[in-house]
């Protein structure tokens, strides 16, 4: 523990803005200086950088663009692979486990060793993984690299440790599971087939062993040649020569019959005994058209052939449609007997599998379920009903049911709002599902001591949101919000919304909760805010709406000094010098040509509706267009149920509403907020001529998250790209920050490509750059700079240095005055108990501001305190003028006392509204106020203020307004996301870079804690995504379709391993059945198959060192020192090596069992033999 005293002396009286941007405030990166006040302040620092590691924890949602699947029919767990290299493995309740390959190569198959705890992956790289999972983390054992070959197909039967390796080229190569070395058998493709064959059979699409005997194997080709290979004799039994290409074999489990899918639609049957023809040809959607001629059909890509002892056999397949119908969905066909069932899917399939009673491929095979792993869902029929229902699914697959637009979580939430919430959404749930449990149980998981209750929020494009309960490392779907009902549906090709957004009006943008008071706000792209009150009753509702004229009028200009003779340019879009705030425009003094526009983007239903239990809306606020100019979009937002006002703003000013009196206290430009302190030097433009658009701008938005889907959202987020000097596009984003604005397929960043990068831009009379005027076919464009698009320049000075510290430079590698010709946004806004001015003795509510051009700037309020009074008198709002400067747009604020203790905003406790009313006991608004001086009586009144922008944080001492510490966070990128969380009992500043570094600040003294490359490249989802908690946890999206959770405390790091589930369990494996005596000696010799004699090194020599590479795995070391590092760690690994002990001693057992077995045999044959020679004289043998 080190403590911190600081002895603040010699307050300067000089103004703070003077101070602060001066360079005796500044520091070098990472070096924290202070400033001397006159109070002593003891504040005791716990955390150290010990204290700090960053790691994943566990992966939500459904794997994005999955390729593959397996499932261990004993463990019951199921594996699914990824084209990233993903490995999901999922199993009961808590146990999902997600594996990475470091090569990220594809998954084409998996391969699970029933019942030994281990899964072989095989990549699109040409590359065997094994991967062992008898550890909660798992990882690679042995890797094996085919350099010359390509591998299209694996099989591994069971109980066996040779694994079949199929490879483009049409050969099969055997590999040994136990030490991953190729064997030196090798079955080649020209001795496969017939030597009179003139043409390659094709790429190995299916390799099995038969039911019947272990030692034939069966060859399937992609040109539809099938061949069974005696292992033994190392020949072909049989050569199948069929027409039409094969894409699936499937055995009957006597292993006389064999099942083939073709490219034609067509299932062929054949029987061992003649292989010259098919026993059986069925076109199972094939119709016979009139001219007697099938219609042709599309390949039927999978097929299983499954059998039962009560009823006839199941044959399920994917595919096999006709061509006649055009956008038909995908379909899993199930022929049971003479009915056939086609359950159309909502997407593409990209695999399924039948899973049976048993893993004996030789015995009744009686299917119970089929698993359906599409592109974007996994679901589970029920084959033991008639009509096939679903299960349940209890993982949230559907995260993306809807494109996740923004994130929240909420750390040690309230511990009555989870069950609340979910006895709410239980109430419309989905029906009709199957009654049995879900079949995938494997695995095992306890509830670990460290969990707290842990809620995640998800935003979505159709304008849904959705409530997660993220407790105990888990993820299950509470509540369901659709924000949407509120509006009238709006018309295609009517109205202002079609050409503001085409397809996704309500798309959320923004949340913001209040767990203790239930008030949730949401914002959405179409301008408007929407306040939902919890209740738990229905009620009849009319729903109350505000229009706001949030336009700012005045153009804002960052004039340097040395440029001010220079004529000002005139921006194209500029508005005329009208400051709103003057004159509220009413419906009743709007003229015909303005009334026109001054309407919002969508329509609030006017009848009274009826809501359910749950969220209710309360009040909806829009943003109206202006003079043919639609509203920028919403860049921040702040709601304070202790106050009930709700804050927000844009590009063009701020905005406060009283929800609670639902009227508008405030709207003024962002430039009127500093009355005469205004930092910068600005130039008001010349009133407006035509509305022109900057051409030739580029667009990256939201939905390019989803690669095979149109553009469906314009989002207020530009993507991360990088203009080099010479003016090409860096392939990753790194330069730009992420929430410069984007509308109708349009760029607005400050920095255009028709602007020669490196030169500046200098205002030019008719002759300068050329603007082309917008078509009419084309949407308006909208010029908006939001959050951390702005560039900043400090106040202007004639000295080189202070030109330096201003940070005038654009993020781009080029420094131009086009980056001073920007808006300034409101970039974050933060209600709290705090002083307004210097000269406060005592703290009011406040309303801290900060924009895009590092301002910080304090409103205080009066507000009334009474119950009565609060709703009839007005709340009062004036800027105080009090202005701190930061580089960098702002993007948060955190208050702490004295002591060193987070100062949480002041709350209502929840009332619920619609409840009926009790005449003892009046509802009455119940307040808890954390007020600066309640715990801090000996040290005196005032608290300290928190403030991190894109390049710096700072603590001021309030109400001096004096900047205690400061700190240059980084130079060469910016930050994303910045928050104040609690770790460790303690509180530190948590940030995220745009260059993919997680670091960490004390507080207040903001020494660097940790600094972490953790994500090489970041992109524009994961900057639109990422979002701290308290206890030291993290969010983003790592997908369109998962949620990464990841920790940064090490104390969590440590005990992860008693958090996560245990993918193996020793099950004992089911004995095989009695085959009976006739069957015994009529069904062939497979018990007495022994792979290793025809495979090992003795009998099939050495494989061809270049043919395949070895690669040793750290699996089993990471696993012992993962394991060893845990609570549990000693017990973690005496129990893998008494499993593995008690494997060794199993297979000695075994051994020794047939040692007797064969002795007794001899024994007994040696009897016989003496008995019968015993009487024999020499000259009878």
């Amino acid at each position: 523990m080190k403590k911190f005293r600081k002895v603040l002396d010699g307050l300067t009286t000089s103004s703070p803005g003077v101070t602060l941007g001066s360079p005796s405030c500044g520091s070098a990166a990472g070096t924290p200086t202070a400033v001397p006040t006159p109070k002593d302040i003891d504040i005791q620092e716990t955390l150290l950088s010990e204290n700090f590691q960053l790691c994943k924890t566990v992966r939500h949602g459904f794997p994005y663009q999955p390729t593959a699947l397996a499932f261990d029919p004993v463990q019951k767990i199921l594996a699914i692979g990824s084209r990233s290299g993903g490995v999901r493995i999922l199993g009961g309740p808590g146990v999902d486990c997600y594996c990475q390959h470091e090569s990220g190569a594809a998954v084409l198959q998996l391969q699970f060793l029933i019942n030994e705890g281990a899964l072989v992956t095989a990549c699109a790289d040409d590359t065997l993984h094994l991967w062992n999972l008898r550890q909660r983390r798992p990882a690679v054992l042995h890797s094996l690299k085919f350099n010359r070959e390509r591998i299209t197909f694996c099989h591994l039967p069971f109980q066996s440790k040779w694994l079949y390796v199929g490879t483009e080229r049409g050969n099969t190569h055997i590999v040994n599971i136990e030490s991953f070395i190729l064997s030196g058998y090798v079955i080649m493709w020209n001795k496969a087939i017939e030597l009179s064959t003139k043409t390659h059979p094709g790429p190995v699409v299916h390799l099995s062993d038969s039911p019947k005997d272990e030692g034939k194997l069966l060859i399937g080709f992609e040109s539809g040649t099938i061949v069974q290979w005696d292992l033994r004799v190392k020949k072909a039994d049989f050569r199948i020569y069929y027409d039409e290409a094969i894409h699936s074999v499937s055995w009957h489990h006597e292993g006389k019959q064999f099942m083939c899918s073709h490219s034609d639609g067509s299932l062929t049957l054949w029987n061992l005994r003649n292989t010259s023809k098919p026993f059986q040809v069925t076109f199972p959607h094939g119709k016979i058209q009139k001219d007697g001629r099938k219609e042709s059909c599309k390949p039927i890509l999978k097929v299983e052939y499954k059998t039962l002892r009560s009823s006839e056999p199941f044959v399920i397949f994917s595919g096999g449609l006709s061509y006649d119908k055009a956008g038909r969905r995908p379909t899993l066909t199930i022929m049971h007997g003479k009915a056939i069932t086609v359950l159309e899917m909502d997407y593409p399939i990209v695999e399924f599998m039948v899973l049976c009673e048993t893993p004996y491929i030789n015995e009744v095979q009686e299917p119970y379920a089929v698993v359906v792993l599409l592109e974007k869902d996994l679901i589970v029929v029920d084959l033991t009903q008639s009509n096939f229902p679903v299960f349940e699914n209890p993982y949230p697959m559907d995260v993306h049911e809807s494109p996740v637009t923004c994130t929240a979580y909420f750390a040690d939430c309230p511990p009555d709002i989870i069950p609340i919430l979910y006895s709410i959404g239980a109430k419309h749930k989905k029906t009709g599902y199957s009654q049995k449990e879900w079949p995938i149980t494997g695995g095992t998981w306890t509830l670990g001591s460290h969990t707290y209750p842990e809620i995640i929020i998800t935003g979505h494009a159709d304008g849904s949101v959705k409530f997660w309960d993220a407790s105990a490392i888990t993820l299950q779907m509470l509540y369901k919000l659709k924000t949407s009902k509120v509006f009238e549906k709006p018309k295609l090709g009517e109205g202002r919304a079609a050409e503001l957004v085409e397809e996704d009006p309500f798309a959320v943008q923004m949340v913001s909760w209040c767990p203790q008071s239930r008030i949730f706000c949401v914002v959405g792209i179409s301008a408007h805010i929407i306040l939902y009150r919890f209740s738990k009753n229905d009620a009849n509702t009319q729903i109350v709406s505000l229009e706001v004229r949030l336009q700012c009028e005045p153009e804002e200009i960052i004039t340097p000094s040395e440029h001010e003779n220079n004529p000002c340019f005139s921006e194209p879009g500029s508005h005329s010098p009208q400051p709103h705030h003057q004159y509220p425009v009413s419906p009743g003094s709007r003229t015909p040509e303005s009334a026109k526009d001054s309407v919002p983007c969508l329509k609030v239903k006017e009848r009274v509706v009826r809501v359910p239990p749950g969220y209710q809306s309360d009040l909806v606020i829009q943003l109206l267009w202006v003079d043919g100019e639609p509203p920028q979009q919403i860049t921040s937002l702040d709601i304070n149920s202790a106050y009930g006002l709700l804050a927000f703003g844009n590009c063009n000013g701020l905005a406060v509403v009283d929800y609670l009196q639902k009227a508008v206290l405030l709207c003024m430009s962002t430039l009127d907020l500093y009355g005469a302190t205004d930092p910068y030097q600005r130039l008001t433009r010349s009133p407006r001529r035509n509305r022109q658009s900057t051409s030739d701008f580029c667009m990256r938005g939201l939905s390019n998250f989803y690669s095979d889907s149109k553009k469906r959202i314009r989002t207020s987020y530009q993507s991360l790209t990088e203009l080099t000097d010479n003016q090409q596009s860096v392939d990753m984003e790194r330069s730009k920050s992420p929430t410069s604005d984007h509308v109708n397929g349009h760029c607005t960043s400050p920095i255009s490509q028709s602007c020669s990068a490196g030169k500046p831009r200098i205002p030019m009379g008719p002759e300068g750059p050329r603007l082309s005027r917008r078509g009419p076919g084309r949407p308006p464009f909208r010029k908006a700079q939001s959050a951390a698009c702005m560039e900043i320049s400090l106040p202007v000075s004639h000295t080189e240095e202070s030109r330096e510290n201003s940070f005038s430079r654009s993020r781009s590698s080029s420094v131009s005055s086009i980056d001073r010709d920007t808006k300034e946004a409101i970039t974050t806004l933060q209600f709290g108990e705090s002083y307004g001015r210097k000269s406060d003795a005592l703290p009011t509510p406040c309303l801290w501001v900060g924009t895009s051009l590092g301002v910080v700037q304090l409103i205080p309020m009066s507000i009334p305190t009474d119950q009565e009074e609060r709703m009839e008198e007005p709340v009062t709002i004036g800027p105080s003028g009090a202005v701190q400067m930061l580089k960098g747009s702002v993007l948060r604020f955190g208050f702490m006392d004295y002591m060193g203790t987070v100062i949480q905003s002041p709350y209502e406790v929840w009332r619920d509204l619609n409840a009926p009313e009790d005449p003892d006991r009046p509802r009455r608004r119940k307040l808890v106020n954390f007020s600066p001086s309640s715990s801090q009586d000996a040290c005196g009144e005032g608290h300290l203020a928190v403030v991190c922008s894109e390049r710096q944080a700072k603590v001021f001492l309030m109400p001096s307004q004096s900047c205690l510490f400061v700190h240059n966070i980084t130079e060469s990128s910016f930050v994303l996301r910045a928050d104040v969380v609690s770790v460790c009992n303690s509180v530190c500043l948590a940030c995220f870079c745009a260059n993919g570094h997680v670091m960490t600040l004390s507080l207040p003294s903001l020494r660097p804690l940790m600094d972490v490359n953790y994500l090489p490249l970041t992109d524009m989802r994961i900057a639109r995504t990422f979002c701290f908690t308290n206890g030291g946890q993290a969010l983003y999206l790592s997908s369109p379709t998962e949620i990464q959770r990841i920790t940064y405390s090490q104390e969590m790091c440590d005990n992860l391993q008693e958090m996560l589930g245990e993918l193996f369990t020793p099950i004992e494996t089911p004995e095989a059945q009695n085959r009976g005596f006739l069957k015994g000696f009529f069904g062939g010799n497979a018990q007495t198959f022994d792979r290793e004699e025809l495979f090992g090194e003795a009998a099939a020599g050495k494989a061809s060192r270049s043919l395949a590479q070895h690669i040793p795995g750290q699996g089993g070391m990471e696993g012992m020192k993962v394991a060893a590092g845990g609570v549990v760690g000693e017990l973690a690994r005496a129990r893998i090596a008494l499993d593995e002990r008690g494997q060794r001693l199993g297979e000695l057992e075994d051994r020794t069992a047939l040692m007797m077995t064969s002795a007794e045999t001899f024994s007994k044959h040696a009897h016989e033999l003496m008995l019968k020679c015993k009487d024999k004289k020499w000259y009878q043998f």
